[in-house]
């Protein structure tokens, strides 16, 4: 508990000198030394109106509302898309059932993730129309594929131990899938999760271009106008945000790995020396045991 309280604190300091590093970066840029149109992105829009107190007037920027909306659907995106590659990973793996099924399975798991999330967002906005809802299907298909062929090659690689002991008791595919095969890899299955979602975050800031959402039809929109400047603002903030989900994804990660803390630096560690380990003395002898 202790470590994951020090990892905690680790996660705010390095979270908070990124925000204070963006923020003064912002206040250099915005007249001080340098009066720079990019941050535009970051006023409110004029309509609606933003009734919000001056410090949070960011929060009406499209900046940050299409931010959020990627946010959202790769949240979406992620939870639907591991609701349906878990079942089809469990089918694929030729430690639980025999090929006739697993192929079948497999092909399904290569299919969607044959083409590209910002394909399949083509392919959604064609059929549902411009929107998020478009944004949330296409990364969804693409989760299933991805997510898919990390759970049937983790599930593949487990220990056969505990597999060979629930088929000795004579238990079904459905019972050994729910009952050992799922708690057995759920480490793996959740840290791979975890990664999904940073990386649908990622993939979501392009799939707006096509009308799926997200900002990155704010970028899409800018570009048409030539409005390079406020488009390299939108850059420096997916950055930014990509930044800090893959802070609290490390965070997040060390719930379900086993790392040996006493390896671990920390932040003490760039400033004070490490502490000393007190141990019984060694002997100078080398043939002493």
């Amino acid at each position: 508990m202790a470590g994951m309280d020090r990892e905690f604190k680790e996660l705010l300091i390095s979270v908070t000198i990124v925000i204070i590093g963006f923020w003064t970066i912002v206040q250099l840029t915005s007249g001080l030394i340098w009066d720079w149109n990019g941050w535009k992105a970051l006023e409110p829009q004029s309509y609606p109106p933003c009734e919000v107190n001056n410090f949070l007037q960011f929060t009406c920027s499209t900046a940050w509302i299409g931010m959020i909306e990627t946010i959202k659907i790769a949240i979406l995106a992620t939870f639907f898309g591991m609701l349906l590659s878990l079942p089809l990973g469990l089918l694929s793996s030729r430690n639980l059932f025999p090929n006739y099924i697993t192929y079948p399975s497999r092909a399904i798991v290569s299919a969607c993730r044959s083409l590209p999330s910002l394909i399949w967002a083509i392919v959604f906005v064609i059929i549902v129309g411009l929107g998020p809802t478009a944004g949330v299907l296409a990364m969804s298909i693409y989760t299933v594929g991805y997510l898919g062929k990390m759970q049937y090659e983790s599930i593949e690689g487990m220990n056969s131990d505990p597999l060979e002991a629930a088929n000795a008791m004579g238990l079904t595919k459905a019972e050994i899938s729910l009952w050992v095969v799922i708690p057995e890899a759920a480490n793996h299955l959740i840290a791979q999760m975890i990664f999904m979602f940073e990386y649908n975050v990622r993939s979501g800031t392009v799939i707006g271009i096509v009308g799926a959402g997200g900002i990155g039809y704010y970028i899409n929109l800018y570009l048409k106008f030539l409005e390079y400047e406020r488009v390299a603002a939108y850059l420096v903030i997916i950055f930014l945000v990509v930044l800090i989900i893959d802070m609290v994804s490390i965070y997040l990660r060390s719930f379900f790995v086993d790392d040996s803390e006493k390896t671990k630096p920390s932040w003490s560690g760039l400033i004070l020396p490490p502490k000393e380990t007190v141990g019984p003395p060694r002997s100078n002898n080398p043939r002493q045991f």
